[in-house]
């Protein structure tokens, strides 16, 4: 690993994008390097400020945990909305969590179901499992059980365990189901 890292560093060095997101990465986890949040924070915003959807993903995560820089949930939703523009599947599923509760941002429920369909038609279980949620309580939609009970499918059969417990709750109470 040390020797990836050498060379992404001097990639990085000279400006490009890509290899100062996977330098970032690098810091992150210690990965051929000493674990070092506040370093992979530099990186990270070196490539999320020439448009790196992923550097700016994972810059949102960390201001969101408050990792390597102090914990700011409207700096997340900044970066986490360059990232979700582009059509990253994360930042797109993280925009709608930030809409749906209003952290980092006020809380909009029809912004918030936008967002989450989005991650959600890209296959991304979480978001999949939220616009269940969504569609079972009528949380910026019109409630419709049915259609909470197919996003929760799709999220179930990867392997999302609260889409599985939600399954459950609806073939137990035939909700958008018949009771099985």
């Amino acid at each position: 690993e040390r020797r990836a890292v050498a060379w992404t560093r001097k990639a990085a060095n000279q400006g490009h994008a890509e290899a100062q997101s996977n330098l970032g990465t690098a810091y992150m986890y210690g990965l051929g390097v000493a674990k070092d949040e506040r370093r992979a924070v530099e990186w990270y915003t070196k490539a999320a400020k020439q448009g790196n959807a992923d550097a700016q993903y994972n810059l949102g995560v960390m201001y969101d945990n408050g990792q390597g820089v102090a914990k700011d949930e409207r700096r997340a939703v900044e970066w986490y909305t360059k990232a979700a523009k582009q059509g990253l599947a994360d930042a797109q599923s993280n925009l709608g969590f930030a809409y749906m509760n209003g952290v980092g941002v006020a809380k909009d429920e029809r912004r918030a179901v936008e967002w989450t369909r989005k991650a959600a038609n890209q296959g991304h279980a979480e978001a999949q499992s939220n616009l269940g949620t969504a569609y079972m309580y009528g949380l910026g939609v019109a409630k419709d059980e049915i259609r909470a009970v197919e996003w929760d499918t799709k999220a179930a059969r990867q392997g999302h365990a609260k889409a599985q417990f939600n399954l459950g709750i609806a073939y137990m109470n035939g909700l958008g189901v018949a009771k099985d």
